[in-house]
């Protein structure tokens, strides 16, 4: 009697609760669509917002449409901007180019922090190159430079063409086996044993090499995922997987400054960095002042994983591009081919010299060309800090993430934009790249631009040099093969899969 009694005045709470519960989500659902709907203002956007998630479920399962639909809004808005709302975030979305510059300018605690993806903080960790600013960011971006001085570029050049060239060997051993062959993940592979030579150098051994392949490729899968930040998730794996790269090239930067102060020849881009920052250091104690800020080795490691990042995605991204830009205009493809056999030949036996890859005017000027139609991190996301006045009549609400596109950008000035076009950064009459240099943003603009944009330049034009010279090839044309997708910059949708076969006497060695 005593249970039956128990159990009916549970039921009887429980079904007083039931109205509650559901008062208490309407509640929730109203002040959520309101808040939305406030900071929303007159631009356009979703007249409703799924609770808490908003539209992330439609942005992971197809990012190009998702992104695209956002485009065209602010575009048929005639406004440039559009708003929308992700995983109770309120986000606006910037088309228009001038829109997107004053973004770009007003990165400072007051208005805009690059944050470089929505959960980017967590993924990075707080003390990072893209978080920082004032004089702190100058100083620190001073003593980076040299890193990608004409003498530097020089000593990667041949670090870089030694890479291409074993992976390109691997290429064509791989395609003789029939049918088309994916460049894509061929192409990140190559990227990453580049960025390990070229920044890391001797420090990294085989077994370093692989480990860190493993890291980087959780890292990859965990930017396209949700940000669930709980064992056995996609995005825990790839936090860990940072951190654990970040204490690999710290111990490369702690072996560096071992060896420069040993009074070893730079091989590498820690090496150029470790000597510059050795000398600080040492003057520093001289003039008993405390080391400089940032040289620790743990946290200069954390910076090289920013160039790591900032290189990878986006180059696998470029070479894609290139070779389907170069097969679809065998004009360009024989002018490319003219240039660089006037300079180099396979059979030289020799790495083609920096002075060489700086005459190469127009396949310079094809490289850009590549990276302004198909910009490869279509989006800078930053964090208003603060409430910004972006127009005469929109304020960017605090908190907010706004998406600067600079996609859509590649596409707005620029004459016949939708044309793949090399001409118009070649020809002196044209000179496209000052004429419309603020829609030029594929390596953003004002104080967080690229800093390692003539190095990412330098090895495009050295990819396509190599490629065409050493290969025949040909793209395998299906329907909607060239659609970008995001992976996590964009790629042409089959992976950019191509035939080859070996086009010079005598494969280079050197």
């Amino acid at each position: 009697m005593a249970a039956d009694s128990l159990l009916s005045g549970l039921l009887d709470i429980r079904a007083a609760a039931v109205p509650f519960l559901v008062a208490a989500v309407a509640f929730y659902f109203m002040v959520e669509q309101l808040s939305y709907h406030r900071k929303k203002g007159p631009l356009p956007g979703p007249p409703l917002v799924v609770p808490f998630l908003g539209s992330v479920a439609p942005m992971i399962r197809d990012p190009t449409a998702f992104w695209d639909a956002q485009a065209a809004r602010a575009k048929r808005s005639g406004a440039g901007l559009a708003a929308d709302f992700l995983v109770g975030r309120f986000i606006v979305f910037i088309r228009d180019s001038e829109l997107s510059q004053r973004v770009f300018a007003n990165v400072r605690p007051d208005a805009f922090h690059l944050i470089g993806h929505p959960f980017g903080k967590k993924l990075f960790g707080d003390h990072n190159l893209i978080y920082m600013f004032g004089e702190e960011h100058k100083d620190l971006r001073r003593r980076i430079a040299p890193n990608f001085s004409p003498r530097a570029l020089s000593t990667y050049a041949a670090l870089q063409q030694r890479v291409i060239l074993a992976h390109l060997r691997r290429w064509l051993d791989a395609d003789g086996k029939g049918g088309a062959f994916p460049i894509r993940v061929p192409c990140r592979d190559m990227n990453l044993e580049t960025s390990q030579t070229v920044f890391a150098g001797p420090y990294l051994s085989e077994e370093a090499r692989r480990r860190f392949a493993q890291d980087y490729n959780l890292f990859n899968v965990g930017l396209m995922a949700m940000p669930v930040d709980l064992p056995g998730f996609a995005f825990r794996r790839a936090r860990q997987g940072v951190a654990r790269l970040v204490r690999t090239l710290g111990e490369c930067a702690r072996e560096s400054k071992a060896r420069m102060r040993a009074g070893g020849e730079p091989e590498c881009l820690v090496d150029f960095w470790m000597q510059d920052t050795l000398r600080e250091i040492e003057e520093a104690a001289a003039a008993g002042r405390p080391p400089p800020a940032h040289t620790d080795d743990e946290e200069i490691g954390g910076f090289m994983f920013d160039f790591l990042f900032a290189a990878q995605d986006a180059s696998t991204s470029s070479l894609c591009w290139a070779v389907s830009a170069l097969d679809s205009h065998p004009e360009v493809l024989a002018r490319v081919r003219a240039e660089v056999a006037a300079a180099w030949s396979p059979e030289s036996g020799e790495p083609i010299t920096a002075e060489k890859i700086q005459g190469m005017r127009y396949t310079q000027a094809v490289a850009r060309e590549v990276v302004r139609h198909r910009p490869p991190a279509t989006l800078v996301p930053h964090i208003a800090g603060e409430a910004f006045q972006l127009t005469e009549w929109y304020t960017v609400p605090k908190g907010a993430i706004v998406f600067p596109s600079v996609y859509e950008s590649s596409f707005q000035g620029f004459p016949d934009a939708e044309a793949f076009d090399p001409e118009r950064f070649f020809c002196e009459s044209r000179r496209e790249d000052v004429a419309f240099k603020r829609n030029f943003l594929a390596f953003g603009a004002g104080p967080h631009q690229c800093l390692g944009q003539r190095y990412a330049l330098n090895h495009l034009v050295l990819f396509m040099a190599l490629f065409v010279s050493v290969v025949d090839f040909r793209r395998e044309r299906t329907p909607g093969c060239d659609d970008p997708v995001y992976m996590p910059t964009i790629v042409p949708k089959d992976g950019c899969a191509v035939h080859l076969k070996q086009r010079c006497a005598n494969f280079p060695s050197f």
